[in-house]
């Protein structure tokens, strides 16, 4: 509102590049943000819930759950993207505290396709699944101060 003001009062007089133009027009409100985080997080637990009852498939089940398991945990990786902006979220995603983390989410996406369409090997798959389950959330905890000590020192008391 105060740009449109400046322009209609005339004192918006510097000249700006295309893609600042280009930026501006692309970027969303903060509804649309927290709209957008909301129902692609909500999509991945969809997918991520509907490939674990399509395991049990006979035959395309395993393809099947890897495929919608891995999918959902993409999406609602990629639901934070519309939180922070996706050079940020790169950027975030190879800060050195959560670098190992991110390796590990990304290798055991892999893993539990790789273990469905060329191993086939449905015990395989759920394993990697786990895996990254827990790899993402310990990837979430990074962003959260002083989550991953707090998990750390349960774990050890529990462990002791």
């Amino acid at each position: 509102m105060d740009k449109l003001k400046k322009v209609l009062s005339g004192q918006d007089t510097e000249d700006r590049g295309g893609l600042s133009e280009v930026v501006e027009a692309a970027s969303l409100s903060s509804s649309t943000r927290i709209k957008g985080f909301i129902a692609c997080f909500a999509a991945g637990i969809l997918c991520s819930l509907l490939g674990t009852l399509l395991l049990w498939v006979p035959r395309k089940g395993l393809y099947l759950f890897a495929v919608f398991y891995t999918f959902g945990n993409i999406a609602s990786l990629g639901s934070t993207l519309f939180l922070m902006g996706p050079m940020k979220q790169l950027k975030r995603m190879i800060e050195p505290t959560r670098l190992i983390a991110t390796i590990m989410v990304l290798l055991c996406i892999t893993l539990t396709l790789c273990s469905a369409f060329w191993w086939h090997n449905r015990g395989l798959a759920l394993i990697f699944c786990i895996l990254q389950s827990l790899a993402l959330t310990w990837y979430s905890l990074s962003y959260i101060p002083f989550a991953r000590n707090a998990v750390k020192k349960c774990f050890a008391v529990c462990l002791a």
